[in-house]
């Protein structure tokens, strides 16, 4: 049976610490902005649900079917191939999706239930709901995963999945390996990084939101929309280089720029949002 250096107290309380945290965290922040703006709780419920259907239900099938047909354990096709051996188209792909099922999810919630819900605050509400709920998926299901694994580790059970894995599917031992090394060596620092990664683009959700939320609300600002969809392709593919070998800075500066579009869109669409004189002109 295949052995992994067991996860210490320290990294397994560091693990379930993220998970609460990512949890907990944008609940409260989504309670306390209901209560004290007199918000509906169910605007961000929406922005959770918009999330899911349109980021987890439709665009990830249909962006693995594209470019990662093994996944979905189909064969690889010709045109995955040639996303594949394109670095920068692949990195370029993997931001556009994002980008247009996220941002065309924002419109439609915006065109259908949330189309009577006028008041400025409604973008903010259903932003925290979209970008808290992706805390959640993206940290917090991973931390918990990570917990399991961990007990996993400790008990042996996992070494004996890993052999499992090696006899009916070799090629994915290596991601097994890679997870396990990562608990092994999960650290405050890491911890913090992706605590900071989050608060970046939850800015960055709640200032797409509202940027999205004025293009629905007159129709010769749909430019607005797009420019939602420039927006977000551009954090993806920033990111997508770094994950296709196209580009390797230091993970500070990596998070720095990422962390400067999400600050500005969100501090940019804020200023559209309650700024009396921008706003008007939006409104017209």
């Amino acid at each position: 049976m295949t052995e992994f250096v067991k996860v210490g107290a320290g990294q397994m309380g560091l693990l379930m610490l993220g998970t609460i945290l990512m949890f907990v965290v944008p609940l409260v922040i989504a309670i306390m902005w209901v209560k004290r703006k007199n918000e509906r709780f169910s605007t961000v419920l929406v922005g959770a649900a918009t999330f899911l259907l349109f980021a987890i239900v439709l665009e990830k099938p249909i962006q693995n079917v594209l470019v990662f047909p093994t996944y979905m354990g189909l064969p690889a096709h010709a045109m995955s191939e040639f996303i594949n051996a394109r670095p920068l188209l692949w990195a370029f792909i993997i931001g556009l999706f994002p980008g247009v099922f996220e941002e065309t999810g924002r419109l439609v919630a915006y065109k259908t239930v949330l189309r009577n819900r006028k008041n400025k605050e409604t973008s903010i509400s259903y932003g925290i709901g979209h970008g808290g709920f992706e805390v959640m998926f993206i940290l917090g299901v991973t931390y918990a995963t990570y917990v399991v694994y961990a007990v996993m580790i400790n008990s042996g059970t996992f070494g004996t999945i890993v052999d499992q894995v090696m006899e009916q599917a070799p090629d994915q031992v290596g991601a097994l390996i890679t997870v396990a090394n990562q608990i092994a060596a999960f650290s405050a620092g890491d911890l913090a990084v992706g605590i900071i990664e989050r608060i970046f683009a939850a800015l960055f959700h709640i200032g797409a939101s509202i940027i999205v939320f004025y293009a629905c609300k007159n129709g010769r600002r749909i430019w607005l929309f797009l420019l939602s969809i420039l927006l977000h392709t551009l954090m993806d593919f920033i990111a997508g280089l770094t994950v296709a070998g196209v580009w390797n800075p230091p993970a500070w500066m990596l998070e720095g720029i990422v962390g400067v579009i999400g600050v500005l869109t969100f501090c940019g669409a804020l200023f559209l949002l309650y700024n009396k004189d921008v706003a008007e002109i939006m409104e017209e």
